[in-house]
């Protein structure tokens, strides 16, 4: 039983948390809870270590011992300890660092998204996990985004990141990935009303950032815009809110042209 918080292992646990940087430099990441445990556990990435503490519930224990049988190192920790290395308020008694895998690409993507500029971890994760349930194929991450593997992110992507490729590109590698395909820029105001615009061929959906919305780049790169008419007045919608509209737009009118509607 690890007992002290200045033991290696929960200073490297710790600096995983809390530094994008240790993140990229270790190739791994953590998952916090029986519901991410699970999720990483069912994705049979690899796992450096799991960190459990002894009052941890039956489903919590039935993952630890999923974990075992996988010859992952399994530490019990106790609970000042555990609360040292966690990055919840209420943590749950089991975390676990996970290698970070490079899901296959499709050859030819129908359904890209891309995230530019999203700044708050709790918006990027919403988005994953919703783009991950409307079948988007590929995810682009360019610079100035939150980076995908930071704890609220995982949190809130509820396990997306086991199933959604994420790719982190240059603008100009975007762009030459692209190619000719249609880019759909979400904008407040401008262009069609996403409604109007045809997403059953392939396509890029880029939505913008929290406060400034999307970069130049993204905005050079776009060859249609589209914004979503709100009657009620309001400014703006949550970027999140505002990606699920649009994310399912594509997926009803790709279920439209299946059933020839």
């Amino acid at each position: 039983m690890i007992i002290s918080v200045h033991n290696p292992k929960i200073k490297w646990v710790h600096s995983l948390q809390s530094s994008s940087r240790a993140r990229q430099e270790a190739g791994a990441f953590v998952v916090e809870g029986v519901r991410l445990a699970e999720e990483a556990l069912a994705s049979s990435w690899p796992a450096e270590l799991v960190l459990y503490t002894k009052d941890l519930e039956k489903r919590g224990q039935t993952v630890l011992q999923g974990f075992t049988a996988q010859g992952s190192p399994v530490e019990e920790v106790t609970e000042p300890v555990f609360r040292a290395a966690s990055d919840t308020e209420t943590p749950q008694g089991i975390l676990a660092v996970i290698l970070m895998q490079a899901l296959p690409l499709p050859a030819a993507p129908s359904f890209i998204f891309i995230p530019d500029s999203l700044r708050d971890p709790g918006n990027l994760g919403t988005i994953l996990r919703t783009a991950a349930a409307a079948g988007v194929e590929v995810v682009f991450l360019p610079p100035g985004t939150a980076d995908a593997f930071a704890p609220k992110v995982l949190r809130a992507g509820m396990g997306a990141h086991f199933r959604l490729p994420l790719v982190q590109l240059t603008w100009e590698e975007i762009s030459y990935r692209l190619k000719k395909m249609p880019v759909y820029l979400a904008t407040v105001g401008a262009g069609l009303p996403y409604y109007q615009a045809d997403y059953r061929s392939p396509l890029a959906l880029v939505v913008g950032g929290e406060a400034e919305g999307a970069g130049m780049q993204a905005r050079n790169l776009a060859t249609s815009q589209v914004h979503i008419p709100m009657p009620g007045g309001s400014e703006s919608l949550n970027v999140a809110v505002a990606a699920g509209v649009l994310l399912f737009e594509v997926v009803h009118q790709r279920l439209n042209k299946e059933q020839g509607v």
